[in-house]
């Protein structure tokens, strides 16, 4: 499954690369790609292992706020 999140939150590169490995540590995660400008961050996932709400906690605990953005 694929999720698009999108923060603008995100203020630098290294939020950039903190969110891509918090997210990739999350089990049923396959790949995260966080885009700095746009504050666009699309998740492959599990959606049994990982759902939405997991992936948005996980990013709030880094101290960033999120939303779901349509495919």
């Amino acid at each position: 499954m694929k999720t698009i999140l999108r923060s603008n939150d995100l203020s630098c590169p290294s939020c950039v690369a903190k969110v891509e490995a918090s997210l990739a540590r999350v089990p049923g995660v396959s790949e995260a790609k966080v885009r700095f400008n746009s504050g666009r961050i699309v998740i492959e996932h599990d959606h049994e292992l990982a759902d939405v709400e997991t992936l948005q906690e996980t990013i709030r605990s880094l101290g960033y706020e999120t939303e779901v953005s349509p495919l």
